[in-house]
């Protein structure tokens, strides 16, 4: 319906309103004189204009009531020319008003005629500063708006446009007209209308401005991209307090809304990465590391991650990566997706070597070592994406629609590769998408190294700590032995801890148990160096004290080597052994009947340190009683005094024990953290003394 087919609606007033309109504000004076100039009818806001009442005016000529005697002729000339048909007069004019001063009235004059041919004079009249003030703001306020950058609208309490301004026009690409006398959603089917007039009829029933509401949507003028408003709602009121409507104000802030936009996924990104140096590289170890990267990733920033290495990379193959077109070899180090969904099928197994050929996205993304985007991913691009046909089903019915596969670079070489999926996540993949993913990807790389290298080197010190340690130690006269050696768990080092068992002459044995300080492959080779010194010096048949004490010289002489040792020597004759110690926790000694004891020796100081006389100590080995060395890996914890620890040792060794084999498992179980931080050697060693009753 256009303006020009509006239908009276009815009778609008209501009898119990006080007037409020804007003929109330004007107060517009009525007075009509007769033929002769006199006073017959006098309305009310003449009174309030002129200050007579109408008892005081009617009857009387007008000239007389409300004009100075200068003006006299002048008016009676002007009212002889209306009533005889020459026009209506306006104008404004000095009114004298009843308490003596002159007031500037702005005039409507005009002859009416009755049915029986009489002529009467018809007199509108309002103040004219009023008028004038009124004029002012009307042409002020239609000025603002037709001129304002800010999108304005006027509906009626119908909800229909009754007024839109050229801003608005260009807002919405549709000229004013045809939004005049429609409603929001006749006019603008491409915006949300419910939410619009739902705000109007809030705004109408209470009269309480909505201000700043954000909204988004295309328009008419834009219908390819996304625009943002800052739409505020007010209740137009006329003066006397109706309601007559309610305004709209548009402003236009998609620039801003994208600059935020933009700033808000910068702070994500900054936070990502942020968060990726706490999350991602907690460890050594290469799988947990790729867990992290992909529990990083999903669900915030995918629906699916999988983290791959190169299978040259694992096997330690130094080569490039070929840039022919053979196939590429990937072993899954992690799969990670956000619900349940066949991409999980279609990945490849953890563990497991997957093979891609050189056109499949990945294998291209490792070998160029540059980030590839399908960033609307077709049923084309599944058979590049996905191993095989299968796969490329499993995607399918995943509704894979976005893919990203990412190079894990590390110190100029390329590992494996990151892949990434959207499929629940409406919203494709980005080249800011790629930039954050290339900086998580690229810190991951770094820690992925890392592991590798570790783990490499930690293989490479455990064999050799193996190499050096003796496999099966002989049982020699007159002594049971057992033994237990256990490597750092988790991903620590490898230590420098070590344990001998030689035999001497005069069926003696050395008891020796080591731990050099500090840990990976330097440790095991100074530890390497110190054993195979203490066999070569236990054959000289040397007191324990100066073979620690030549042991001391050749530490000082390997570079910063620091270690503990204590050394003991028995003899199953004598039913005796003696011990030093070099800064090392002291044995425990068990005899049958009696609580396991530690043994009260002189400590010494580490081996290394130099310039340090050791002392050896004899101890009575009578039949079943054992003597246990062990290092600080079993006993040391950083919860719990050393004490407290070593008293948990002896009580373990006060319960009954089948074997030396069993006691070696019940103090490693009780005591040994698993994922400690040190490696642990343990040697037990039960006598049987040849005596000559015995021998015999």
């Amino acid at each position: 319906m256009t303006a020009a087919e509006t239908r009276w609606p009815g009778p609008q007033g209501d009898p119990s309103r006080e007037p409020g309109g804007l003929l109330d504000v004007l107060g517009v004076a009525a007075v009509v004189l007769d033929a002769e100039g006199r006073i017959v009818l006098w309305s009310p806001q003449a009174e309030e204009l002129f200050g007579y009442t109408a008892p005081e005016a009617l009857g009387r000529p007008a000239a007389k009531v409300l004009v100075d005697e200068e003006h006299v002729a002048w008016v009676l000339s002007w009212f002889a020319r209306v009533m005889s048909g020459g026009g209506a007069w306006a104008g404004v004019f000095p009114v004298r008003h009843k308490d003596g001063y002159q007031r500037l009235t702005e005039f409507r004059n005009m002859r009416l005629e009755d049915g029986r041919g009489g002529h009467y004079a018809l007199l509108l009249a309002t103040d004219q500063a009023t008028l004038r003030g009124l004029e002012r703001d009307l042409a002020l306020s239609l000025r603002l708006v037709e001129q304002s950058p800010i999108g304005l609208a006027a509906v009626g309490t119908d909800l229909r446009y009754i007024l839109v301004n050229p801003a608005l026009e260009r807002i919405n690409g549709i000229p004013a007209a045809q939004q005049i006398g429609r409603t929001v959603r006749e006019a603008l089917p491409f915006v949300d209308a419910e939410a619009i007039e739902t705000a109007m009829r809030t705004v109408l029933a209470t009269g309480t401005p909505l201000l700043d509401q954000f909204t988004s949507g295309r328009t008419e003028a834009d219908p390819n991209n996304e625009h943002a408003w800052s739409v505020s709602y007010y209740r137009l009121d006329a003066p006397g307090g109706r309601v007559v409507g309610a305004a709209t104000s548009i402003v236009d802030i998609t620039e801003q809304h994208r600059s935020a936009l933009a700033a808000a996924a910068a702070r994500r990104r900054l936070t990502a990465i942020a968060d990726a140096s706490e999350r991602i590289g907690t460890t050594l170890d290469l799988d947990v590391t790729a867990r992290e990267l992909a529990d990083m990733l999903v669900p915030e920033f995918a629906d699916f991650a999988a983290v791959d290495v190169l299978d040259s990379v694992l096997n330690n193959s130094s080569a490039p990566a070929s840039r022919d077109g053979s196939p590429a070899l990937f072993r899954a180090l992690a799969v990670k997706t956000a619900y349940a969904t066949p991409l999980v099928d279609a990945a490849d197994p953890v563990g497991e070597i997957a093979r891609y050929d050189a056109t499949r996205l990945v294998t291209r993304s490792v070998r160029s070592g540059r980030a590839l985007l399908v960033a609307h991913v077709t049923d084309a691009d599944l058979p590049r994406i996905a191993r095989d046909e299968a796969a490329a089903e499993l995607l399918k019915q995943a509704r894979t629609h976005s893919y990203m596969a990412m190079p894990l670079r590390a110190r100029g070489q390329v590992l494996g590769a990151l892949d990434l999926i959207r499929a629940r996540n409406p919203l494709p993949f980005t080249e800011d998408d790629v930039v954050l993913a290339t900086e998580l990807a690229a810190r991951a790389a770094v820690c992925i190294d890392n592991a590798r290298w570790y783990q490499r080197q930690r293989h490479a010190a455990l064999a050799l700590q193996r190499h050096l340690l003796p496999v099966r130690p002989p049982q020699p006269p007159g002594l049971e032995v057992a033994y237990r050696y256990q490597p750092a768990g988790g991903t620590s080092e490898v230590g420098g801890d070590w344990f001998d068992v030689i035999t001497l002459a005069g069926e003696k044995t050395a008891l020796v148990v080591g731990d050099v300080m500090g840990s990976g492959i330097n440790a095991a080779a100074a530890m390497g160096q110190l054993r195979t010194a203490a066999r070569t010096l236990a054959r000289l048949d040397l007191e324990p004290a100066a073979v620690l004490t030549h042991l001391d010289g050749i530490a000082a002489d390997l570079d910063e080597t620091i270690a503990t040792c204590v050394y003991a020597v028995y003899d199953p004759h004598r039913s005796s052994c003696r011990i030093a110690t070099a800064g090392h926790l002291p044995p425990v000694h068990t005899r049958p009947g009696h609580a396991p004891r530690l043994l009260d020796l002189p400590t010494g100081t580490p081996l290394g340190v130099g310039g340090t006389t050791f002392e050896d100590v004899l101890l009575e080995l009578g039949e079943d009683d054992e003597l246990l060395l062990y290092t600080d890996g079993l006993v040391e914890t950083r919860d719990h005094a050393i004490d407290t620890r070593l008293r948990a040792l002896t009580d373990l060794l006060n319960r009954e024990r089948p074997s030396l084999e069993d006691t070696c498992d019940l103090l490693l179980d009780a005591l040994h953290h698993h994922d400690g931080s040190d490696d642990v050697a343990l040697l037990i060693a039960r006598a049987h003394p040849r005596t000559a009753s015995r021998d015999d």
